[in-house]
């Protein structure tokens, strides 16, 4: 049951990417998957335990393949990042998708239940009611923390944006 939640939510959200992308939604499942599974003494307590674990391993699985495209020697440069509607990594840029690990590792640090929310939506795929009700918050609470989280990730977003610049 849990895989065909994960299965769905990633192949809507994969559905976005460009033509010619190779992650597919399937193993973006699996491997994420195989991560939470591979610790034996790893347990859940309930189900947004297990899909906070799922949600932050498929960020670390974007993210690594982000970072690899981005490599220098595959051609990437940083460039500024829009936020005026977060996207689901899998369909954002290689940059995107590392600034915006960036910036929510520095706001996980202040609230934690922001990032967990951006965390969600953006590398998950949930909607605000999904990541709302795996959160255990009311949908009014999920659009504040949503709207807190937002304008804090398009002002860290853009102070990088003015340090890159500046370089």
């Amino acid at each position: 049951m849990v895989y065909a939640e994960l299965r769905r939510v990633a192949a809507h959200r994969m559905a976005l990417q460009p033509a010619g992308h190779t992650l597919q939604p399937t193993a973006l499942v699996h491997e994420a998957f195989l991560r939470l599974t591979g610790n034996a003494e790893r347990t859940w307590t309930d189900r947004r335990h297990f899909f906070a674990a799922a949600s932050e391993a498929m960020r670390h699985i974007l993210v690594d393949r982000a970072r690899r495209k981005a490599a220098v020697r595959h051609g990437g440069n940083q460039a500024p990042v829009p936020l005026d509607d977060v996207i689901v990594a899998g369909s954002a840029a290689d940059e995107q998708v590392i600034a915006v690990n960036d910036a929510l590792e520095r706001l996980a640090a202040s609230d934690r239940t922001a990032a967990e929310l951006v965390q969600l939506r953006f590398f998950a795929g949930f909607t605000l009611a999904e990541a709302a009700d795996l959160l255990g918050v009311s949908e009014r609470t999920a659009k504040r923390i949503w709207s807190y989280a937002r304008a804090w990730l398009f002002d860290a977003l853009q102070q990088r944006t003015n340090v890159t610049a500046g370089s």
